[in-house]
């Protein structure tokens, strides 16, 4: 079509029509001739059917153009190429109009072009280079191109498919067998494999995802659909190392922080606000890109909180992950993900199945991670990193045993099919070179005997601040790496960041790196020294490239200079659940529930209540309760403390449900410090996690209030055990013969959230239990949760639970006589009556 009406198509803004056009700039024998290979790329309808016909095509160049070949063959109006060449051109010349006309459209044209491309030899001894294109206004690009590669011009030029984003022009070209291969009379519908007769180039096939033979050429050069002028931009050579390692998802996530030599794909998933570069899910998407397979597929699915709840404390079931805000915005979290809105109902659970499927819908593997969430948006980002730390495990080694590959497999939650997998993803070895040292894989570097790996080569300078990083806690560095020779010490500056955030204890730094910002303070600086990691990733850091290959040519090292610049404490929660199963918070409701039975409790109070976790936790509990209430000072927390039990109470009809023994509920706002007398008398009150973030002065003050006025017959109060912090922020615990006051002194803790005003000991906190207790005719006895009250240093979470004495005659009567109300009322809720909200 586009040969018999020529005159009509040069008009149209196709890259098909400018290649014609400077097709009829030819000379000689090549005027009008145009390269097969152009048609192939050019036209997406006519690509498509050939993959219909032969879905192999996509991994074959020459394949299609067997297709085409035959095509226009068989059309009385064209002529195809002798043997050897792999062209076509129309019988009849054109009219002199049609090539004036041609020529005239390129008057605005620049004389000429020069851009850079990079040699990629076939020989695996040799080094890839960068060339220089030089095209006249008045030649063909591509017959420059085949040039540089050794041929006459570009009718032997075999072109791939693009190279990364689908709108780029970016493309290896490499020549075509001087044999024509394919008889044109053979049956092609059931040709699968065309034979090269040259060697693989392994380089380039691994970037490409397609099988490049013989020496080629990395170019981005072309005609788009924007408009008739050819494009053009260089590709440099370290623009040819970042698309190397960007087929490794860790490289995909070194190059969306800018930190090819020190940053590394987390192994966990936290937060979107400590997560830091491109999210799990958008660098799995990049991955099924690259390798042209489908979009991954995201089966989110929502499971309440009852049926969570019995599934996490089953063997061998989803673990819930809870977070300790508690938000329940899961249909706010901007993610398309397929999910029934339906089935999402608050206090859900989340869990994500991730599949991943190649272009003819085969499947390739899938991931079903056996934990349950507490946020959409988690479950599908930690599924994401799942299966991407799969693909880094599995890429590093795809040769591994069987046996290994299953342990693997069961690691990360992984089924794949081995076959299809190859065939779609692993290429050639050569992919995997990014990957292939122990730097960067979790051991200690060996240096050969450049630099010894010495502590000694680890010189950390500077006072100590007592800021110091845990596991959990948001850091911002400031660091520069650099080649140094050995000798004559010599640098060369790779890589630098002024501030560089990451979450301590992810694996968001290379371990190495990792390691010795453990052992710093803020405001402290160090600097050390490593073995080189893979040469791709040196030269894809690189600033001036022409240095660093100098530099390689040389014994060499890599020489990080670091700065702490800033520490921001995790909140109290993540670092328990780091440590405890079940969390926490989950154990210090399990204590809520057993005294509750213990003493048929009907009435509860929860100082302090934030945003309702206890008393939405209790709901899930058969209980004797029927009264329950809470107080806090911050309005956003009991605002989503009346969404969650509204959602619980009003909007439940289950009635065999736990929470059916519940006949009253309401919230206060105000200060646990004031008394009001609606909440006098009641049988249990809980102040779990609270006090600590109050000055002591108001802890002690709210100690009187409770057990003077309110009067509960059971009073619970929990806060942090200081000497567990150790434990907590991975110090090391000095002898349990030592002293407990100078061994807390010579370790320097910090407190377990920035919002705390202290943290107690637990002689601090029995000594101020004590004497509440005695003051006011209580018995008091402790306890605690996570950790053991025979072993140092104790529980992490104390307890003083307080058992009131002497129950005055007139309880009742003074509730009425000594009627104050200071708290305002936000949210209650009557079985009998509509919900009251203000």
């Amino acid at each position: 079509m586009f040969f018999s009406s020529l005159n009509k198509f040069l008009s149209a803004l196709h890259p098909l029509s400018s290649h014609f056009k400077a097709a009829l700039r030819r000379v000689g024998d090549l005027n009008a001739s145009v390269p097969a290979s152009v048609i192939a790329i050019c036209d997406g309808k006519l690509n498509n059917l050939c993959k219909i016909i032969n879905p192999t095509v996509e991994s074959h160049p020459l394949l299609v153009l067997s297709y085409i070949m035959r095509a226009a063959a068989g059309l009385p109006e064209l002529v195809v190429s002798a043997e050897g060449q792999l062209s076509i051109w129309r019988k009849d010349p054109y009219p002199p109009n049609v090539i004036e006309s041609s020529i005239s459209q390129q008057s605005d044209v620049a004389e000429s072009i020069t851009t850079t491309a990079i040699y990629i030899p076939c020989s695996p001894e040799k080094a890839v280079e960068p060339v220089i294109l030089n095209i006249s206004s008045t030649g063909y690009y591509l017959d420059v191109i085949g040039q540089t590669l050794g041929l006459s011009d570009a009718n032997m030029v075999l072109i791939s498919r693009t190279i990364g984003k689908a709108s780029s022009e970016t493309r290896f070209y490499f020549a075509a067998p001087k044999s024509y291969p394919l008889d044109m009379s053979s049956d092609l519908l059931n040709a699968k494999v065309v034979p090269f007769g040259g060697p693989l180039n392994a380089k380039a096939s691994s970037l490409c995802g397609q099988d490049i033979y013989g020496d080629s050429i990395l170019a981005s050069i072309g005609y788009t659909w924007k408009g008739q002028d050819i494009f053009h931009e260089d590709v440099t050579l370290q623009s040819y190392y970042r698309m190397l390692i960007s087929k490794i998802p860790s490289g995909v996530y070194k190059l969306s922080r800018e930190a090819i030599l020190a940053a590394e794909l987390p192994l966990t998933f936290t937060t979107k606000t400590n997560w830091k570069g491109s999210f799990p899910r958008e660098i799995l998407s990049s991955f099924c890109r690259q390798y042209r397979l489908l979009e991954p597929v995201f089966c989110v699915s929502s499971i309440p909180l009852k049926a969570s709840s019995e599934l996490s404390r089953s063997n061998n079931k989803p673990e819930v992950s809870e977070s300790a805000e508690q938000e329940r915005e899961y249909a706010n979290e901007n993610e398309s993900v397929d999910v029934d809105p339906k089935l999402v109902v608050l206090g859900s659970s989340f869990t994500c199945e991730v599949k991943i499927y190649s272009k003819c819908q085969d499947l390739i593997l899938e991931c079903a991670p056996n934990v349950l969430y507490k946020k959409q948006n988690d479950a599908v980002q930690s599924a994401s990193l799942k299966v991407l730390s799969w693909l880094n495990a599995y890429l590093k080694d795809i040769y591994m045993s069987l046996e290994k590959e299953k342990q693997l497999a069961n690691v990360f939650d992984i089924k794949f099919y081995r076959q299809i997998f190859f065939k779609e993803v692993v290429k050639c070895l050569s992919v995997c070179n990014c990957q292939h040292n122990e730097t960067l894989g979790g051991k200690e570097p060996e240096l050969n005997g450049v630099v010894e790996n010495d502590a000694s080569y680890i010189n950390i300078e500077g006072t100590d601040s007592g800021l110091c990083p845990s596991n959990g806690s948001l850091l911002c560095v400031c660091y520069s790496v650099s080649l140094v020779t050995k000798g004559e010490l010599q640098k060369e500056l790779l890589e630098s960041i002024e501030e560089f955030e990451f979450e301590m204890g992810t694996g968001a730094l290379i371990p190495c790196l990792e390691a010795v910002v453990s052992q710093m303070s803020v405001g402290q600086s160090a600097c050390f020294y490593t073995e080189l990691p893979p040469e791709d990733l040196v030269l894809a850091a690189a600033k001036d490239l022409a240095n660093a290959l100098a530099f390689l040519t040389s014994p060499c090292c890599l020489e990080y200079s670091i700065i702490l610049l800033q520490v921001t404490e995790p909140p109290e929660d993540r670092m328990e659940q780091a440590l405890f199963n079940p969390p926490l918070s989950k154990q210090r409701v399990e204590y809520a529930v057993q005294h509750i039975k213990e003493f048929c409790a009907t009435s509860l109070v929860d100082f302090g209540c934030g945003s309702g976790s206890l008393l939405e936790s209790l709901l899930e509990y058969p209980t004797s309760l029927e009264i329950i209430a809470g107080v806090d000072i911050s309005q956003k927390s009991l605002s989503r403390a009346a969404k969650v039990l509204h959602s619980k109470l009003v909007m439940k009809s289950d009635f065999d449900a736990p929470c059916r023994s519940i006949k009253s509920a309401i919230l206060f706002d105000g200060s646990i410090t004031d008394f009001d007398s609606r909440l006098c008398g009641f049988d249990l009150a809980t102040c779990l996690e609270v006090i600590e973030h109050m000055e002591e002065e108001q802890a002690s003050l709210f100690g009187d209030i409770v057990l003077s006025s309110f009067r509960p017959r059971i009073l619970i109060v929990s806060t942090p055990n200081y000497e567990y912090n150790v434990v907590l922020q991975k110090s090391n615990l000095t002898s349990h013969e030592d002293d407990p006051e100078e061994k807390i002194q010579s370790q320097s803790c910090k407190f377990r959230n920035h919002d705390h005003k202290f943290e107690w000991t637990r002689e601090q906190f029995q000594h101020w239990a004590s004497e509440l207790a005695v003051r006011h005719k209580y018995r008091v006895e402790f306890s605690g949760v996570g950790g053991a009250v025979d072993l140092e240093p104790g529980f992490a979470s104390q307890i003083a639970v307080f058992r009131r004495v002497f129950l005055p005659k007139d309880d009742d009567g003074l509730k009425d006589e000594y009627s104050v109300c200071q708290y305002k009322v936000i949210w209650e809720w009557n079985r009998s009556r509509p919900p009251l909200t203000n």
